[in-house]
Formats: C-alpha cells, structure tokens, sequence
C-alpha cells in the first residue's frame, strides 16, 4: 500500500481557520480575566505540532506562513487592524519557536515535545499580542493576559490527548504503507 503524500491544504486551512476564530472571539470578554479567543487559539499549537511532527519543520514553518498570510488578510476584515496586526506579529514569533522548540525535542517522549513547545509558545504568544492588542485602550488587558495564559496551558494539557491520538492514527498509516 502506497499512501498519498501529505499536502499543507489542511494544516494551512486549520491554522486559518483557528486564528481568523480566534482574532473575532478575542473581542468578546467572558469577564475581566478571560476573553473566548482563549479557547480556540490553542488550537493552532496542535495544527503546528501535528504538522511539524508528519511532515518535519520546514513544512510546518510553511504551513505557519502561508497561514498567517492569509489569517492576517481575513482578520483585518472580520475583526480589527490593531487585532490582526497584533495577533500576525505575535502568531508569527510563537508559532516559529513552537516548531523550534519542538523539532529539538521530538525524539523525547510523545508529549515533552508538544507540552514544552506549545508553553513556551503560548507564553510568547500572550504577551506580544495582549501587548500590541489592548496596550493603551483602557481595557483590563493585563487581567485577560493572564486569564488567557492560564487557559491555553491548560488547553495544551488537555489537547496532549487528541495529539496522541492523531500521531498514532498517523504512525499505523506508515506502518502499514
């Protein structure tokens, strides 16, 4: 059995569709510690670990790039210029340390490589785009700086169940090839 080589369309379209969601959910406060953005962003994490762990790093920078393109074209329409230029610079940064961080890791065991990528990564992510996002505006920015932070950690925890699931459906593919 011969499998299809894998292709970025869906890594690309999942990046896009995690950080488009995410920049529109963001303006949306639960309460003073935490907006909606906090829940769907971690998402990109596993989009990136995922790729990066099929189909190596310079793909996974590739997914991110095209991704953030696009991503940052469709949130200055659907959400705001400060938004997209702040969640573009910080997705940017975060992302490509999540790939750095995890291809040096990535013959440890199963999860160090997505747990220790994806925190430092998310912790990178925060403070760039809270920041660049709501500096200045008179919103509590600080306070859902640090309520978001502490729900893509425990996203990154939770999302270590659907990575492993995901690299094993991907490893008995191979396997069987």
């Amino acid at each position: 059995m011969v499998l299809a080589k894998p292709t970025l369309a869906l890594p690309i379209a999942a990046m896009t569709l995690v950080v488009v969601a995410s920049n529109i959910l963001v303006q949306f406060p639960i309460n003073d510690w935490l907006t909606w953005g906090a829940f769907t962003y971690p998402f990109s994490f596993l989009v990136t670990d995922l790729t990066n762990r099929r189909m190596g790093p310079a793909a996974a920078r590739r997914a991110v790039y095209v991704g953030f393109a696009i991503a940052v074209v469709l949130s200055i329409a659907l959400a705001t210029p400060r938004i997209a230029l702040a969640s573009g610079m910080a997705f940017l940064v975060a992302q490509l340390l999540d790939i750095t961080v995890f291809n040096r890791m990535r013959l440890m065991n199963w999860w160090k490589a997505p747990l220790a990528s994806g925190g430092l990564a998310a912790v990178c992510d925060t403070t760039a785009f809270f920041g660049i996002a709501f500096a200045f505006t008179g919103l509590p920015w600080m306070s859902w700086a640090a309520g978001d932070l502490m729900v893509k950690g425990t996203m990154i925890l939770l999302l270590l169940a659907p990575y492993r699931a995901l690299m094993s459906r991907r490893d008995i593919a191979a396997a069987a090839a």
